[in-house]
């Protein structure tokens, strides 16, 4: 069960980077990220309520999905969005990688788990790996190192939101609420969030009806959010955030092979390498998690 939710997550995920690319260009990017939530709110949570799989929830179970809604369903993407009108699809996902850094924080700051020594070598060699990536970006001239710096900030910014939901989400599994649950909510409360966006920046809902959008928005809502996000988080659930979080080595080349096909992103000695360091950081943070890694030995 647990490869099988691995295998979903990193083919899922992998590709929504493409489809985010897709959407940029004639609707706004809170629109863009307000219609994907919105759509995926409207089939998740009455489903849900429909089919009876609904938990039953507690007003402070809602306070902390409001919050998983502000981390996981809304202003992290904005970020993502935002940072894909900068740099290529690709990189954000490499940038997205740091998620298992991230998570290692965190888990020590709110959860007080220990952090593995391993993190600061990973650490090192994943940054080297990310310079490196960038290197080709940043070389081009000053007023495009300035908006790759601009993509790479907001990347970071999306994903350390991301991995903030992470921890919102370990809260849920500890209290015994399953991802499908606090998901259904958190995209609603997600959804509020970005309508109150949109009358802050008093932004039209124009809609773009090519094919190549509509496509991208329903695969983002549906795939990438309904079942990307119960797969990951179920792994969370399982797994915990930290060895979860281990699915985001195997995004970058995904996302990075679709960009050379459709963005022309192009391959260099230093990007090759930068791959290969920042997902060699990766490997080394869950080196000991993955020897144990519980595709068959953990029992539930």
């Amino acid at each position: 069960m647990n490869i099988f939710l691995y295998v979903t997550t990193v083919l899922i995920w992998g590709t929504t980077w493409l489809a985010i690319y897709f959407q940029l260009g004639n609707v706004p990017i809170n629109v863009s990220v307000f219609y994907r939530f919105a759509l995926a709110a409207l089939i998740l949570l009455p489903g849900l309520w429909l089919g009876g799989k609904l938990q039953t929830t507690d007003r402070s179970d809602h306070l902390f999905m409001v919050l998983q809604g502000a981390c996981l369903f809304s202003f992290n993407f904005i970020c993502f969005y935002t940072a894909t009108q900068y740099i290529s699809s690709g990189l954000v996902a490499v940038v997205f990688s740091l998620a298992t850094l991230f998570n290692a924080i965190n888990n020590r700051l709110i959860w007080k788990e220990r952090i593995p020594k391993t993190v600061l070598i990973a650490g090192v060699t994943g940054t080297s790996g990310l310079v490196l990536l960038f290197l080709p970006e940043l070389n081009g001239g000053d007023a495009f190192s300035n908006s790759t710096l601009k993509g790479f900030v907001f990347a970071c910014i999306g994903t350390y939101l991301f991995s903030l939901g992470n921890m919102v989400s370990k809260r849920h599994s500890l209290k015994g609420l399953k991802p499908i649950t606090s998901n259904a909510y958190g995209v609603c409360y997600g959804t509020v969030i970005l309508i109150g966006v949109l009358f802050v920046t008093s932004e039209p809902l124009v809609m773009d009806l090519r094919p190549q959008y509509l496509g991208a928005l329903f695969y983002l809502s549906i795939f990438g959010t309904i079942i990307g996000f119960t797969t990951y988080l179920t792994l969370v659930a399982r797994l915990g955030a930290n060895k979860a979080a281990y699915t985001t080595v195997m995004f970058p080349v995904v996302a990075l092979m679709l960009s050379s096909w459709f963005e022309g992103y192009h391959w260099q000695v230093s990007s090759t390498i930068g791959l290969g360091l920042t997902i060699l950081g990766n490997l080394i943070i869950n080196f000991g998690a993955l020897k144990a890694m519980p595709f068959t030995k953990v029992k539930y």
